[in-house]
């Protein structure tokens, strides 16, 4: 009963200031260059999450913006982990972004505009095309945010990692960024409307350069990866 009325509170005041930021992004986007927008998004970001009833902080630095570009990889656990990782990323970085999310005419709007890149994922070639764009914008000098679990976890564990993600890893060189996302699934569940407050963690981890994978499948980088991220959700003190 608590979690009902506090999400009652809480869901208007989250809608009310992302409406706010929605036009303030439409605005920002046609005169602010992308590689100053960071500037804007991560105290927006920040404040998303806080006004969902979550105090968000940095466990670990993020990568030096010199060695770019990155593969940030994080575990899906819920609608804040897309502002738990921007919050702290001191450079532009975009996404893929499922299809679904771009029919909403303002947002579909604003993350074409920001540079996100729609996947369909039920369909393989069309979503390899989508990959392929992806890749050339690596190539290019920009970073990405991306899941390698595709959709949100529904119990809280790690699914497993789809290799899309690896491909570009490997087609690439790109220095992949291990992100644990920790505190999401219990603020807010894909099958339960309400959220429950509380703290949010996002841990970087150490990166993993080209020279750790160049030798290795997609498949072996895939497992490599699931291990950090793993080890970095992990409760302290477990094993």
């Amino acid at each position: 009963m608590f979690r009902t009325v506090l999400s009652l509170i809480l869901w208007p005041i989250w809608f009310t200031f992302f409406a706010v930021t929605m036009i303030l992004f439409f605005v920002l986007f046609t005169i602010v260059p992308k590689q100053h927008l960071n500037y804007f998004i991560r105290p927006i970001s920040w404040a998303y999450c806080f006004f969902g009833g979550q105090w968000l902080v940095k466990e670990n630095q993020p990568p030096n913006p010199d060695g770019q570009p990155y593969l940030y990889m994080f575990n899906h656990e819920s609608m804040f982990d897309q502002f738990m990782v921007a919050a702290f990323i001191p450079h532009y970085v975009t996404a893929v972004g499922a299809i679904e999310q771009f029919r909403y005419p303002i947002w579909g709007y604003i993350m074409r505009t920001y540079g996100v890149i729609p996947i369909i994922r039920q369909n393989v070639k069309k979503a390899i095309n989508s990959l392929s764009k992806a890749e050339e914008a690596l190539n290019n000098g920009v970073s990405f945010l991306i899941s390698p679990e595709g959709t949100r976890t529904l119990t809280g564990e790690l699914n497993s990692f789809k290799k899309g993600p690896f491909h570009l890893a490997k087609n690439t060189g790109t220095t992949i960024i291990p992100v644990g996302i920790i505190g999401a699934y219990k603020a807010k569940q894909k099958n339960d409307w309400r959220l429950t407050p509380g703290k949010l963690i996002t841990r970087f981890g150490q990166p993993i350069k080209q020279k750790e994978f160049e030798n290795l499948s997609v498949e072996e980088i895939r497992d490599l990866v699931f291990d950090r991220i793993q080890h970095l959700i992990k409760p302290e003190g477990s094993s």
